[in-house]
């Protein structure tokens, strides 16, 4: 008997606790909504335990714009699809030519994982040459960037993103994150972290404020940057979006064949451009391969994916979805798989308006009920461990993944209470034209704390 009472004791409890919940979340959504911030504003807004029973909505069936909380629907789709331990590949063959062949490697040459630095990769390459005795490359070198389409950049994304770092696009070969740095004092420039040869710059950026308000505008081949809006008097880092990574990488190749004492006296070539010129690209020699370079596995991907919002690689993912499931990279096709991937896995299509990986573009549209939805999902997933991992703790000291792009902010993850109580939430904001979105929603979301 006593059991029975303490039974229904703590049932009580919980029932109690669980409405003053909703309760206090109700008010705190009801006072964002009379805010002049939100006067045309929009907000949707889904909580769940942990097993998927409703605690709190309001218009959770409401698409608005995602912004990077669109990558928690990437990641899981890619871990699932292709699977943790994935690894991507990077093939170099010799014949007359020095060939190099990627599937769409995201992480080759970048600075994040240890022992795949640039300087390990190009390494790798002059230590295969030597260990053969070859002393000279008699041919051209051919960068085959071709196994992924053409367009590297998702039609949705704004044209005054796509040359800044975050907006770099996707090739089939792709070379440190198809990024470069700047280093600056105000507007002059002190020094860049490659050599980008051939590639002009039209600086109009003015010195002014105390904080980066740069917009760099590249596009893919093209040979002119321009630099505009405000850097502070002082020296920071600036990043732009390489316009030919692949190109970079045959410069970076060429110039070390030659400091190793390699003789090369050949052309570079770039498949891609082959085909700009309306020429066919040069056939990869599959039976002459020298060297295979794989790179870390997916799971480490995804971490610094969620963890750093890296948006090149989601559209990456995307394309790779895409060419491994159906032969077909380009982002139409990617994005007709990944929604028909969670429709499949319960969600309602009309919930699911993709347009690209990363969440970049304004055009994606979801609802949280969905994201709550795909969250709950990957929680039963045997690599829930590791894409768990990759949620940040946002200033609030919750673990979620945040999204921003221009007068909105989104939030969705995981957390558990001091009671115990396990959530699963999330909580978009359209249009709120104040400067602290962040905090607008952390005053509703730690009623869940």
């Amino acid at each position: 008997m006593k059991k029975f009472f303490a039974f229904i004791t703590v049932f009580c409890l919980q029932i109690f606790y669980s409405q003053s919940v909703t309760q206090n979340l109700d008010k705190a959504v009801q006072s964002l909504l009379a805010s002049s911030p939100m006067y045309s504003g929009n907000l949707s807004f889904y909580v769940a335990d942990e097993s998927g029973n409703f605690v709190y909505e309001y218009q959770g069936n409401k698409g608005l714009s995602t912004a990077s909380t669109m990558k928690i629907f990437t990641a899981a789709a890619a871990l699932e699809t292709l699977g943790k331990n994935y690894q991507y590949k990077t093939q170099i063959a010799l014949d007359k030519n020095l060939y190099i062949f990627s599937n769409g490697d995201p992480t080759l040459g970048s600075w994040r994982y240890d022992g795949y630095k640039p300087e390990h990769f190009i390494s790798k390459i002059i230590e295969t040459l030597k260990s053969r005795n070859i002393k000279e490359i008699p041919g051209d070198l051919v960068i085959d960037d071709t196994y992924f389409d053409f367009q590297k950049i998702p039609g949705g994304w704004p044209y005054n993103d796509i040359g800044n770092y975050y907006g770099a696009g996707v090739w089939g070969v792709n070379w440190r994150e198809n990024q470069f740095d700047i280093n600056t004092f105000g507007k002059d420039f002190k020094n860049f972290n490659i050599n980008l040869e051939g590639v002009h710059f039209v600086n109009d950026a003015r010195t002014e404020g105390t904080s980066d308000r740069s917009i760099i505008f590249t596009t893919p081949y093209n040979d002119v940057a321009h630099i505009t809006g405000t850097l502070p008097a002082k020296n920071i880092t600036i990043s732009g979006a390489t316009p030919n990574p692949p190109k970079q990488l045959a410069l970076e190749i060429v110039a070390e064949l030659k400091k190793q004492n390699i003789a090369f006296n050949g052309k570079m070539i770039i498949n891609s451009e082959r085909l700009i010129e309306g020429q066919n690209p040069l056939a990869f020699p599959k039976n002459k391969v020298i060297l295979e370079y794989l790179s870390p596995t997916l799971d480490k991907m995804v971490f610094w994916f969620l963890k750093k919002s890296i948006n090149f690689y989601g559209e990456t993912f995307v394309k790779t979805m895409a060419k491994e499931k159906t032969g077909n990279s380009s982002f139409e096709s990617g994005m007709k798989y990944l929604k028909n991937f969670w429709k499949q896995r319960g969600i309602d299509e009309r919930m699911i308006n993709f347009v690209d990986g990363s969440g970049l573009s304004p055009q994606n549209y979801a609802s949280t009920r969905a994201e709550v939805l795909a969250l709950i999902w990957a929680k039963k997933q045997p690599w829930f461990a590791e894409y768990f991992e990759g949620f940040p703790v946002q200033g609030n000291g919750m673990k979620m993944k945040s999204g921003s792009i221009k007068d909105c902010r989104a939030f969705a993850g995981y957390h558990t209470s001091k009671s115990g109580q396990k959530y699963v939430f999330a909580i978009i904001m359209n249009n709120y034209q104040a400067n602290d979105l962040s905090d607008a929603l952390y005053k509703v979301l730690n009623h869940l704390k």
